[in-house]
C-alpha cells in the first residue's frame, strides 16, 4: 500500500491507498491551536504525536506493505527547531497576526511591493518574512537558540527519519525564494531586515528530500519523501498539472491554484507564486481570507443547521430577491486576489420580507463571486477542478459552477495525502497511473441561463467591491 499523511492545521490525517489509487483506510487526530491576543501558536511534541498515531492507526487497520509514503501539512508560520529538530519554542502558525504592524509599515514604505516585485510573494503576518522579523525584535534568544526556521512538514520529516534540517522549493516560495534560480532571494533577506539571521532559513532540498522512516508509526526503512506542502499537493492529487488548469480548494479559506510556465510579477501584489518540483512550472496561487468561515457566521446568527442549507438554496432563486452579500468578514482584511487590511464585509438589499434563503444564497453567491475574481486574477484558461469541505453542498457545487460559468471536476476524498503519494512516487520513480488516481468522483455543469444571470452579477459585484475598497482606505 501507499500512504499519504497531511498535518493540516486543525486535523492530521494519513490515508492508505492501492496501486489503483483507491482509498483503503483513513485516520486522523485533531490538533490544538492555542490562540490568545491575535497569537496562533501550535506544540510541536502534539503535533508530532499526532502524525505517529495516525500513521499506527491506518497502518494497524492494513496489513500489508508500506511501499513508500508521501508527506505534506499546512504551509507557511514559523517552526524554530534545534540542531537536534527539537522544538526551541511553540510553532508560530501561519493563520497568527502578531506581526501585523510590520506588514503595515512595509505595505507603507514600499517594501511589501519590493518583495513581490523579486519572488511574487505577497507577504501576510503569518507568513515567515514577518513572523521571523517580529521574532528578532521581541523573542531574540528563541531565534538565538535555534538551528532552523522550518515549516510544519519540515519538522515532521526530520523526527520521522532523523533527515537533515531542510525544506522544498513549495514551502520556501514565500516569501524568499527566487522563483527563477529557485534559490533563496538574499536581496530580500536584507530587505526584511534579516541578513543577521539569514542562517536559519532551512537548506532547500530540489527535488523534495529523501530518506527512510527509523520505525515511529510506518516500519523502519519504509521510503519516505518530504512535500510538497498542502497547496500544491492537493494540485497533484486533483490533478492539475497543465498549464491554464487551475483547483478551488473551498475550506475555511478558499485557495484558488492555477498551474503555469508564466511568471508575471507586474499588476496589483497579491498571492504567490509556488515554485513546484518540476522546473519551469509553477502554480499561481491566490489564497483568499474568504471561505466557508464566512457562510458559518451567516448561519450561526440565522440559526440555520448546516443540513438545511441545500434546502433552502434549491428554494431560493438565482439573486437571492436583491440581497447581496461582499463576504469578506475575516477581521484580517482580504489578501487575495488583491490586500486590503481593513476591508469588512457588507449586506445589502436587505428588508422585512426578507428569508434565511435570502441571505444563505446571498452570502454563497458572495463567495462564488469572490471565487472567480481570484481564479481570473490567477489566469485559469482550462478545466477547473474543485475540493475541500464545501464540496459535501451539492446544491452549492450547482451554485457554484453557475457563477464561475464553467464545468467543475469534483475530488473528493483525501486530496492532500493523495497528492503527496502521487509526488513520493515520481520522486522514487514508482510508476502509478496518475489519472486513474486524481479521476473526479463527479462533475457539475453550468445551467446557461444561470451561467448568464451570474456574469452580470459578477461586474456588479466588482462595482460594489471597488467602492467598498475605497471605504475601507479612508
Amino acid at each position: 500500500m501507499y500512504v499519504g499523511i497531511d498535518v493540516g492545521t486543525s486535523m492530521v490525517k494519513a490515508a492508505a491507498f492501492d496501486v489503483t489509487g483507491r482509498e483503503l483506510a483513513v485516520a486522523s487526530r485533531p490538533v490544538e491551536l492555542s490562540l490568545h491576543g491575535g497569537v496562533v501558536e501550535q506544540d510541536m511534541e502534539e503535533v508530532y504525536g499526532a502524525v505517529v498515531a495516525v500513521l499506527g492507526e491506518v497502518t494497524g487497520r492494513v496489513p500489508e506493505p508500506v511501499e513508500l509514503a508521501g508527506l505534506t501539512g499546512q504551509g507557511d508560520g514559523v517552526w524554530l527547531v534545534d540542531g537536534e529538530g527539537r522544538p526551541v519554542r511553540p510553532a508560530a502558525s501561519w493563520m497568527d497576526g502578531r506581526a501585523h504592524e510590520l506588514v503595515d509599515r512595509w505595505l507603507a514604505d514600499g517594501t511589501f511591493e519590493s518583495v513581490f516585485r523579486r519572488t511574487g510573494s505577497a507577504m501576510f503576518p503569518g507568513c515567515p518574512g514577518p513572523l521571523l522579523a517580529w521574532l528578532d525584535r521581541h523573542e531574540p534568544k528563541a531565534l538565538d537558540a535555534a538551528k532552523a526556521a522550518l515549516y510544519c512538514k519540515d519538522m515532521v520529516f526530520q523526527r520521522l527519519t532523523g533527515a537533515g534540517l531542510a525544506t522544498d522549493v513549495s514551502d520556501a516560495s514565500m516569501p524568499f525564494l527566487d522563483p527563477r534560480t529557485r534559490t533563496y532571494d538574499d536581496g530580500v533577506v536584507e530587505l526584511l531586515g534579516l541578513a543577521h539571521r539569514r542562517d536559519l532559513l532551512a537548506p532547500v532540498s530540489d527535488p523534495v528530500a529523501t530518506a527512510e522512516a527509523r520505525g515511529e508509526g510506518l516500519p523502519s526503512g519504509t521510503r519516505v519523501a518530504n512535500g510538497p506542502y498542502d497547496l500544491p499537493a492537493c494540485a497533484l492529487g486533483a490533478g492539475v498539472t497543465s498549464p491554464g488548469d487551475g483547483l478551488l480548494i473551498v475550506g475555511t479559506c478558499l485557495a484558488s491554484l492555477v498551474a503555469t510556465t508564466e511568471l508575471d510579477l507586474s499588476g496589483e501584489p497579491a498571492g504567490l507564486y509556488i515554485s513546484t518540483d518540476r522546473p519551469g512550472h509553477r502554480l499561481r496561487a491566490m489564497p483568499a481570507m474568504v471561505g466557508t468561515a464566512a457562510l458559518d457566521w451567516v448561519l450561526s446568527t440565522t440559526g440555520v443547521r448546516h443540513d438545511e442549507v441545500d434546502g433552502l438554496l434549491a428554494g431560493t432563486p438565482p439573486g437571492a430577491h436583491g440581497v447581496r452579500v461582499l463576504p469578506y468578514f475575516a477581521p484580517s482584511g482580504e489578501r487575495a486576489p488583491f490586500v486590503e487590511p481593513r476591508l469588512r464585509a457588507e449586506l445589502t438589499g436587505v428588508c422585512l420580507e426578507s428569508t434565511r434563503g435570502d441571505l444563505v444564497r446571498a452570502t454563497c453567491e458572495g463567495i462564488g463571486y469572490a471565487a472567480r475574481h481570484c481564479l481570473e486574477a490567477a489566469g485559469l484558461t482550462g478545466s477547473l477542478a474543485v475540493c475541500g469541505g464545501g464540496t459535501r453542498s451539492s446544491a452549492w457545487m450547482r451554485l457554484l459552477a453557475d457563477v464561475l460559468g464553467r464545468p467543475l471536476r469534483i475530488v473528493e476524498g483525501e486530496v492532500g495525502a493523495r497528492g503527496a503519494v502521487l509526488a513520493a512516487a515520481e520522486r522514487y520513480g514508482v510508476g502509478l497511473d496518475a489519472r486513474a488516481w486524481t479521476k473526479p468522483t463527479a462533475v457539475v455543469e453550468p445551467d446557461p441561463d444561470r451561467a448568464a444571470f451570474y456574469t452580470s452579477g459578477y461586474a456588479e459585484h466588482l462595482d460594489r467591491l471597488a467602492q467598498a475598497r475605497d471605504r475601507a482606505r479612508k
